[in-house]
């Protein structure tokens, strides 16, 4: 195999969403895998479309995937004369013409062939003519061999055959000079060196007449491979409109780079029966013969479970780095103590995404915690008044303060009162966290510090009264 070139070639017109995503990461891994270069292409010949924000928001979208490019990015705007070039090149040749038809008479031809069952193609009126109209407008179209089959041998759908009758001569420049998708992305892959290209199967029936430029302009064609796409939950295609498709919208609900990375590599490709991947492994074992035939399902469900899992191995400190803006954005103190990697310790295991965990934090860098009522209303009660006075007193009490320390005062405390600890542990509980749910009660009481637990416990007496 010659040196592998690969590409994303994403049109600015909006956000890098899911399906995209994927493009991009399995033609990085092939080109990683093999040793190659991954080039990074911007489609924004639409004009009116194309935008800055969305070139910004696939850049943002890449880099936070850890896509990196070798080449690029490119932009096709920028390579007009290349094109221009390529077609005054087929024109001498005679293998491109003048169209000279106007858009109403096509539009009547393709409505009469629709009308008899027939494919809507057109009739190669202006295909061999010999006299060119002075200043009329003309498209130019691509003089498509009539007879014959073209062949695609897909890496993932295998040899697939395509009528050259049933292919019209395909416009490759507008009526304004402009050069059309199928001809400029033919030129791009062709000069920039592309050998690979796998994209979704929808671009399949593009291919034929791709490969036929390829063949005219005297290019080699890349090897394709066209993945299934994708489909939400519902079993149909997962749209850029459909849900949170956006790749940053899931990086802003609290999901890890890596959990998306590990996902979207098993969205339509395989090893064996294994789940999780590292990066490394995702390059040492991805290959085109294990990408499937059928659609993968988007499921967030295991992704929420493969995200829980990423964030269970990430270290504390580099969880606190993704969660101190979210706590910054609830107007948390952060500065203070205790030290978040320190909490981050303890409510990591019970999160599945970062927006949980600095829900969970946040109680201990607040000032006035929120109550739930319920839990209020069932535990902090005038009978447990005493109970409360008795733990204030103790805490307040114990000279050298972590978690052993606060455990054998509990113990000691319950055994001396004939008490469960959760008659004890429950009220303590939510007095000093709002609410019924948290770490273990030793571990809030430590990171709190004597102080802040003591006077939040006031606090709930005070509520009592």
């Amino acid at each position: 195999m010659s040196k592998v070139k690969t590409r994303f070639a994403p049109s600015p017109t909006g956000f890098l969403h899911i399906g995209g995503a994927r493009t991009a990461l399995f033609n990085w891994l092939f080109a990683r895998h093999h040793e190659g270069s991954f080039v990074l292409r911007i489609e924004d010949t639409d004009l009116e479309r194309s935008t800055q924000e969305s070139v910004d928001a696939i850049f943002e979208g890449m880099q936070w995937l850890g896509l990196d490019w070798d080449e690029g990015p490119y932009y096709q705007s920028q390579r007009s004369e290349i094109y221009y070039d390529h077609i005054e090149k087929m024109l001498g040749q005679g293998k491109a013409y003048r169209c000279y038809c106007k858009p109403d008479e096509l539009e009547v031809k393709r409505a009469k062939a629709m009308a008899e069952g027939k494919k809507p193609k057109y009739d190669g009126k202006c295909r061999e003519l010999t006299v060119q109209g002075k200043n009329n407008p003309f498209t130019i179209r691509f003089k498509a061999p009539q007879s014959g089959q073209t062949v695609v041998d897909d890496m993932i759908k295998g040899r697939v055959s395509f009528e050259n009758n049933e292919l019209d001569d395909l416009i490759i420049a507008r009526s304004d000079g402009s050069p059309t998708y199928n001809f400029v992305v033919v030129v791009d892959d062709a000069t920039m060196g592309i050998t690979h290209i796998l994209r979704g199967d929808d671009h399949l029936n593009n291919t034929p007449r791709q490969i036929l430029l390829y063949q005219s302009l005297g290019y080699n064609p890349p090897i394709f491979g066209h993945v299934p796409l994708i489909l939400g939950q519902d079993k149909k295609r997962l749209s850029k409109r459909h849900g949170a498709t956006s790749v940053m919208a899931y990086k802003e609900m609290g999901y890890l780079a890596e959990a998306l990375v590990n996902y979207l590599s098993r969205l339509g490709w395989s090893h064996g029966d294994q789940e999780i991947f590292s990066i490394e492994e995702l390059i040492d074992y991805f290959d085109s013969d294990h990408i499937g035939k059928s659609a993968g399902v988007f499921d967030e469900d295991k992704l929420l479970w493969l995200n829980a899992h990423y964030i269970k191995e990430s270290t504390d400190d580099n969880l606190a780095l993704a969660v101190l803006p979210l706590l910054k954005e609830k107007g948390c103190e952060v500065s203070t103590s205790p030290p978040l990697p320190a909490v981050i310790n303890v409510v990591k295991d019970r999160a599945k995404t970062l927006l949980e965990i600095a829900q969970m934090s946040e109680l201990f860098y607040v000032e006035e915690i929120t109550f739930d009522e319920k839990a209020v209303n069932k535990f902090l009660t005038s009978e447990v008044s005493e109970t409360l006075e008795d733990v204030m007193s103790g805490i307040s009490a114990i000279e050298d303060f972590n978690e052993e320390s606060i455990a054998d005062f509990f113990n000691n405390f319950t055994e001396s009162k004939g008490l469960k600890l959760g008659k004890v542990a429950q009220p303590v509980r939510v007095a000093i966290t709002g609410g019924t749910v948290s770490p273990g009660i030793f571990e809030v009481i430590h990171l709190l510090g004597k102080d802040q637990t003591v006077k939040r416990i006031k606090n709930a007496l005070a509520r009592i009264s």
